[in-house]
């Protein structure tokens, strides 16, 4: 073998011992690399599995507290402050309003405990499984920050993990009122003949009616061609309605008219009327003996007791016309009134003792449009109200179908007949729970409310708790 040959065989040979190694070290690295990836990959999910379980946790405490605050948002919102009640008693109202709707109820896993200056809610299972539940604590705001509002903590709580969410509550009027309606009683509602409660231009929201029915289980009776506009609400869950062939509700007749009358349904607030408040504008009396046949104008005058009045002729009124018990006072002849009608009566009082009698023409103005005269300052703004005469019976009769009474309505027995009717620039209210409002002959009584969402002038409305959206926070524990 020559020597060039020698050389080139022995280049080969260490080609081929150097390949073997070099394959093996080439190897051990890839096989190194894919095992620290497959390592991290595993710790990466096993962290990644942690998390999602955490996040699982947060989410079920957090929907923990949800649950909880919307529970507390039902029953809060069931609570009613008497209008009479202080605002220094208003916390201790809302421990026994909710232990005393909780227990009507028979609710028995969520319950009260108070200390006289925090209402706790304990522990409400949610899942028993996963330990999942709520807890809620209520507080006054100190004095000295706001004292119209509560503030509410609720926690979630799975497990080990709880969430908060806190939000207040601020006192106000209840917005469900029977000013919503046209008509409202607490009694029962009787129509007959070509009796019409209806809304302006046939609009049946503004001649809704609510019936409480809270001393007779026949509610409704509409006989002849009697017509309600709107639908019908009753209160009595056990209330039955008796509609004749021909009458009509909501736009349907005969035994489709139930379709528009829904029974048991929610109790709207009846504010508390107020006359008392009027009797700062009085300024003069009423003198008994006045002849009452002939021409008169009165002005912000106090009607004493046992006067028992006939207005026979034109009389004018003006600003406030106070009404003491017990009262008759009858109006046979043209009556004009620029003011408000008030019967200082019990709202109780369902006797009719004390009565208000229309038997002749009415016209009727708002307040607003009084002069602008000392005597009828501040009178002015009281407005959205033409008669508030808790314990006085009301009767609207007569030949007259021109009626326009300029607000609310509201007294312990209300009736219309013969040929009386107009619109009403308000709410009927008939506080009278055991009693009939009837509606009777050729009377059409249309509503045209003003379409303010104020209570009107001489109600006081109980007080309710309104969720403030804007304070809902979300806090960790």
């Amino acid at each position: 073998m020559t020597p060039i040959k020698k050389l080139a065989y022995l280049k080969q040979r260490l080609i081929h011992l150097k390949s073997p190694g070099a394959v093996l070290i080439i190897s051990m690295i890839f096989v190194l690399i894919f095992s620290a990836l497959a390592v991290s990959m595993a710790t990466l999910s096993s962290t990644n599995v942690q998390l999602a379980s955490n996040q699982h946790k947060v989410g079920c405490a957090l929907a923990s507290a949800e649950s909880g605050l919307e529970v507390m948002r039902y029953w809060l919102s069931r609570v009613i402050i008497p209008s009479s009640t202080s605002s220094s008693n208003y916390f201790s109202t809302i421990d026994s309003a909710l232990h005393n709707d909780l227990a009507t109820n028979s609710i028995s896993n969520v319950y009260t405990v108070c200390d006289g200056s925090i209402i706790t809610i304990p522990s409400v299972t949610l899942g028993s499984s996963q330990e999942q539940s709520f807890h809620a604590v209520i507080t006054p705001l100190p004095t000295a920050l706001d004292p119209s509002v509560i503030h509410v903590d609720v926690t979630g709580v799975y497990g080990s993990v709880t969430r908060t969410i806190s939000v207040d509550y601020v006192f106000g009027p209840r917005p469900d009122t029977v000013f919503d309606y046209g008509v409202a009683t607490k009694g029962s509602l009787s129509l007959s003949g070509n009796a019409e409660i209806e809304g302006p231009n046939n609009v049946a929201v503004d001649s809704d009616v609510y019936i409480a029915s809270e001393s007779s289980l026949s509610a409704l009776k509409m006989t002849g061609n009697s017509r309600i506009g709107g639908s019908v609400k009753i209160g009595n869950p056990n209330a039955t309605a008796d509609l004749g062939s021909r009458a009509s509700i909501g736009g349907e007749t005969g035994e489709a008219a139930l379709n528009n009358v829904f029974i048991g349904a929610d109790q709207p607030e009846f504010p508390t009327p107020d006359p008392g408040y009027f009797e700062q504008y009085v300024q003069n009396v009423f003198d008994p003996a006045t002849d009452t046949t002939t021409d008169l104008t009165l002005e912000n005058i106090r009607i004493p007791p046992d006067t028992d009045p006939t207005f026979s002729g034109n009389i004018t009124l003006n600003g406030i016309i106070y009404i003491e018990t017990p009262n008759v006072v009858t109006f046979s002849g043209g009556t004009t009134i620029t003011g408000i009608i008030v019967g200082n009566g019990d709202d109780a009082d369902n006797s009719g003792t004390n009565q208000i009698l229309f038997r002749g023409s009415v016209d009727s103005s708002p307040v607003s449009a009084l002069p602008d005269e000392s005597q009828f300052a501040g009178i002015k703004d009281e407005t959205g109200t033409f008669i508030v005469a808790p314990g006085f019976s009301l009767s609207f009769g007569g030949n007259f179908n021109a009626l326009t009474l300029t607000g609310a309505i509201a007294g312990n027995g209300i009736e219309f007949f013969g040929n009386a009717g107009g619109t009403i620039n308000g709410s009927i209210i008939d506080y009278s729970s055991d009693g009939t409002m009837n509606v009777t002959g050729n009377s059409d009584v249309y509503f045209n409310p003003s379409g303010t969402t104020e209570i009107p002038a001489g109600f006081l409305p109980s007080i309710g708790l309104q969720y403030d959206p804007d304070s809902y926070v979300e806090t960790m524990q």
